[in-house]
């Protein structure tokens, strides 16, 4: 058994998410990490005005290029072009809306076409199996996009738990369903900022299947 670990699920400072040394080139790991606590925060709530002055000023890429370097220089010109108040008003009409959003980012709703379903139950058992848990105050199911990204962070910086944990959790957690949701992110009539959010979602969705198939 793992030591415990939390899942912040977006209640980490924003500006904690994105690295002070970003613009330096990484450990793979470390980069990885901060790219799911960036995505997680970004997912979880609006993002501040901190936030977006940070996301123009860091080179979050460290070195790599490609689509990766695509996504990350694109996230930040809609840093750049977008007004705090006007990206608050696009994340309540993608995913809080009047009952419901436009986009319902919830893995056992994209896996299931349900909410709450056995996606989540499965979920909740390999995070436990892994001593992770959900900070009392957070009221989000585990199964939220913010959540599982945070979770990987989590599983990526725990030395405690193996890569090859970090392989299966991917793979039957995130694998089957995020890369669809950062798709239909990019469509969304809603999204503007959020598009550019998405597009490094696909991206890194992508650069993590090829990463976790490589021998460890």
């Amino acid at each position: 058994m793992v030591s415990s670990h939390e899942i912040e699920s977006g209640h980490r400072s924003q500006s904690a998410a994105v690295a002070p040394d970003a613009g330096v080139a990484l450990g793979e790991d470390e980069w990885r990490a901060n790219t799911y606590a960036l995505l997680g925060a970004l997912l979880a709530a609006p993002p501040s005005a901190q936030l977006l002055e940070l996301l123009q000023t860091i080179d979050g890429t460290s070195g790599r290029q490609g689509d990766m370097g695509d996504a990350w220089r694109m996230l930040k010109l809609a840093a750049r072009d977008s007004a705090p108040s006007a990206v608050d008003d696009e994340y309540h009409d993608l995913f809080i809306g009047l009952g419901q959003g436009e986009l319902v980012p919830y893995g056992s709703w994209y896996m299931t076409g349900s909410l709450m379903d056995r996606p989540l139950v499965y979920l909740r058992r390999d995070l436990a199996q892994l001593g992770i848990e959900r900070q009392a105050e957070v009221h989000e199911p585990e199964d939220h996009a913010s959540a599982l990204c945070e979770a990987m962070h989590v599983i990526v910086t725990a030395p405690d738990i193996p890569r090859e944990w970090q392989r299966r959790f991917f793979r039957e957690h995130v694998t089957p369903w995020m890369g669809l949701f950062f798709q239909d992110l990019q469509q969304a009539r809603s999204a503007c900022f959020y598009i550019a959010v998405g597009r490094l979602g696909e991206s890194f969705m992508n650069l993590e299947n090829r990463y976790l198939d490589m021998p460890a």
